[in-house]
């Protein structure tokens, strides 16, 4: 059976549902539709240079990666490539021809490292290492059944504290726009992220197919948003948190633990029944508010590197 890798046609049907059928097999902790994958193809900011790329066997997408610029760093020349490849059709040849393709890709329009996180098993962290890829700093993976044990009670909210869904902000998301730039800034990894601007916001994240406006929440103070806890949901009882956060000077008061408590509330009042989430291993404080919020980890990943020459 011969393997070819080639670019996602995000106007295919076949290829959008095979990505997000690869992804949810694959890792199934982080959510993926059609129209998500679509949305990324169409909407991701150009100075990404973004490209999809499937792997196909037999007419069938059996492997995929994200393959794209950190854009909103402020060090060039660092590439983003994430590879996965269906787990029952494995050991084929897609992983290392999707590889071999986005790293040609990545040199040709600048890049001069390349950042992949790896599912943290025997298998996926010797593909990395046998490709000239170390090992650097990890996250978990954090799912909690919604649909068995109840969620811890909603408490009172503090005094002059506010919860507001993200869908009250409908005419104007600029107040949850500066909210999510400034703690962007202080989220942890080997790349330091900042916002590239409104619009890019709008595109990449207030027009997401995923995300769930009814769902995500915000602790306001004066009216406006102090912390908040942004959700996706894909349709099919599955959640997902986006972001979770709080402004800097509003930080210690629990506020975004009471954001995210509202938001799971109202996910079991809607019928979802499985949430995932995610953390830096070393994120101990979000890590506590997730295992007290009933998570608990069920995966981890580690982030690889490789120089380019």
């Amino acid at each position: 059976m011969t393997v070819i890798v080639r670019d996602l046609r995000p106007e295919a049907p076949g290829d959008t549902e095979g990505f997000a059928r690869v992804r949810r097999l694959a890792l199934p902790y982080i959510l993926f539709t059609a129209d998500s994958v679509r949305h990324n193809a169409l909407h991701t900011h150009p100075d990404a240079r973004y490209r999809p790329l499937v792997a196909e066997e037999d007419g069938e997408v059996t492997g995929t990666a994200q393959v794209l610029l950190a854009y909103d760093s402020d060090e060039p020349g660092q590439g983003l490539l994430n590879v996965y490849v269906r787990p029952d059709r494995t050991g084929r040849g897609a992983g290392g021809l999707l590889l071999r393709t986005a790293e040609e890709h990545l040199a040709s329009i600048g890049a001069t490292k390349v950042y992949s996180w790896v599912l943290d098993e025997p298998g996926n962290r010797a593909f990395a290492e046998r490709h000239g890829y170390r090992a650097g700093r990890s996250a978990h993976f954090l799912r909690r059944d919604l649909a068995g044990a109840a969620l811890p009670p909603l408490p009172p909210a503090p005094p002059g504290v506010e919860l507001r869904a993200a869908a009250e902000f409908a005419d104007d998301p600029r107040p949850l726009f500066e909210l999510d730039a400034e703690t962007l800034l202080d989220e942890p990894g080997e790349i330091s992220y900042e916002s590239r601007g409104y619009e890019d916001w709008l595109a990449r994240v207030w027009h997401h197919p995923l995300l769930d406006r009814e769902l995500s929440m915000a602790a306001c103070a004066d009216g406006r948003p102090v912390a908040f806890s942004l959700a996706y949901t894909d349709g099919d009882g599955r959640y997902s948190s986006a972001m979770t956060g709080t402004a800097r000077a509003h930080r210690g008061r629990g506020l975004a633990k009471l954001a995210k408590l509202h938001s799971l509330h109202r996910a079991r009042a809607a019928g979802v029944t499985e949430a995932f989430t995610g953390n830096d291993a070393g994120n101990d404080p979000m890590i506590a508010i997730n295992q007290w919020l009933g998570y608990r980890i069920r995966a981890t990943e580690v982030h690889y590197v490789r120089e380019l020459s």
